[in-house]
Order: structure tokens, then C-alpha cells, then sequence
């Protein structure tokens, strides 16, 4: 591979944990380093918003999340060729759905709850069991890297 950058996986602490997943949760972010490194500087692609109104997918440049007070964790992906990024990296991320609405107010409880079914509006019965909910991690994880890997935009060097 010629000239190309690191891609990370990093995890940072919330400011406030949801009551309806496992804790403890972080904001899960790939993170691609254009700059030397160990520098630090780049992009992030992540999911953001929340499930109460629905996910959305964007980018955005990052000065050196490393050294932020809030990271949990960096894991190195591999490396993407400099030629293919930003544009197919950007392309890919892009078609892949984020995570939608999930929650609604529950006027019965006047709590935020998970979301049985939308039409009509149904909310889960207590000790009923619950559908996972999707967020940041899962949008990650379970598509993102999969996908970016199996197009060869993530690769070992």
C-alpha cells in the first residue's frame, strides 16, 4: 500500500449512561488519523442524535482525540490508502442506515421507554422481553467496520 492512514476504533465516556441498556456504554467513533502518527489529528465518522428522535450518520475533523479526557479506549483497525480517502470512505459510511427512532414518551408512565411497535404506538409490557436497542456502538461495530473492511477500505498493513 502506498501512502495511508491509520484507522482507529475509540471509545469515550458518556456524560450520562441510558437506563435501558447496559452500562457501562461509550460513544463509539471510527477515527481516521491524517495526519503523521502519533500526532493525533483527523477525522471522525461516527452515528450521533439519540433514539428518542433517530440517529444520523456525519463526519468531523478531530484534533488529536488521544489526549482527550473523556477516552475510554483506541483500538488501530488497519490502515486506509490515502488515494481512497476521504471520498469512498465518506461514500460507503454514508449508505449504511443509522440507528433509528426506538423510544417514545409513555403517557401511561410519563417516562422515555423503548418502543414495542410505531403503528399503532405500543410500549413494552413490564418483565416483557425487549428487542435490543441500536446505538452509536452497534451502528460501529456491527456494520461500519464490517462493511469498510469487506470493501478493502480497512486493511492490515
Amino acid at each position: 500500500m502506498s501512502a495511508s492512514y491509520a484507522v482507529y476504533k475509540l471509545k469515550s465516556h458518556l456524560a450520562m449512561q441510558d437506563p435501558d441498556m447496559p452500562s457501562p456504554r461509550f460513544h463509539t467513533v471510527i477515527f481516521v488519523e491524517t495526519t503523521a502518527q502519533g500526532h493525533g489529528s483527523g477525522v471522525k465518522h461516527h452515528v450521533t442524535g439519540d433514539i428518542v428522535q433517530g440517529m444520523h450518520y456525519e463526519s468531523e475533523a478531530c484534533h488529536n482525540p488521544f489526549e482527550s479526557e473523556t477516552l475510554h479506549s483506541k483500538e488501530l483497525l488497519g490502515y486506509t490508502s490515502a488515494s481512497d480517502y476521504p471520498t469512498e470512505f465518506e461514500n460507503l459510511l454514508k449508505t449504511l442506515p443509522p440507528p433509528p427512532k426506538q423510544k417514545a414518551f409513555n403517557t401511561q408512565t410519563l417516562k422515555t421507554e423503548p418502543v414495542k411497535s410505531w403503528n399503532p404506538l405500543t410500549f413494552y409490557e413490564p418483565g416483557e422481553a425487549r428487542a435490543p436497542l441500536r446505538k452509536c456502538t452497534e451502528w460501529t461495530e456491527q456494520q461500519a467496520i464490517p462493511a469498510l473492511q469487506k470493501a478493502g477500505l480497512i486493511v492490515q498493513k
